[in-house]
C-alpha cells in the first residue's frame, strides 16, 4: 500500500520550465520551497535549446510577482557577487561595461612564462658547447 501512495504523489507533481533569464541558481533553488512548499524541486534544464529551470510541484507554478521576486533577489546576489570581486581588486584599473562578466586571470605571460625559460636553459646549453 505504501507503494501505491508513492505511486500516487509522483503522478500527482507538476512540471513547469522557465527560462534563467535574469535568474541565480542559487537564489531559485532556496527560494522555491518557501513560495512552493516542501516537496517542491528545482532543477537546470535546457528546453529546445533554451536554458532554464525545472520545476517540479504539486501545486500551481511560481505566479508572476513570485518570479519576479525571484528576479529581484538575483540581481541582488550578482551585485553583492561584483562589489566582493571589486573590492577584491580591479587589477586592470578600467571599468567594465559587464562588471558579472570580469576576466579572472589564470597566467601571464612573463611571470614564470615556460617560452622564457626554454630560451634560457637553450642559451645555457649553447654555452655549454662552446666551452
Amino acid at each position: 500500500m505504501a507503494s501505491s501512495s508513492a505511486d500516487t504523489t509522483t503522478t500527482t507533481m507538476n512540471r513547469y520550465w522557465i527560462p534563467h533569464l535574469d535568474i541565480h541558481k542559487k537564489v531559485i533553488t532556496r527560494e522555491i520551497q518557501y513560495y512552493l512548499g516542501p516537496e517542491a524541486t528545482v532543477r537546470s534544464f535546457t528546453r529546445e535549446g533554451e536554458d532554464g529551470f525545472l520545476i517540479t510541484t504539486p501545486g500551481p507554478c511560481l505566479s508572476d510577482e513570485q518570479i519576479d521576486d525571484i528576479c529581484v533577489k538575483s540581481r541582488e546576489m550578482w551585485e553583492k557577487q561584483a562589489a566582493a570581486r571589486a573590492a577584491a581588486g580591479n587589477t586592470t584599473g578600467k571599468v567594465l561595461k559587464r562588471p558579472l562578466h570580469q576576466p579572472v586571470v589564470m597566467s601571464k605571460a612573463g611571470e614564470g612564462d615556460s617560452m622564457k625559460r626554454r630560451r634560457q636553459n637553450r642559451s645555457r646549453r649553447n654555452d655549454r658547447k662552446r666551452d
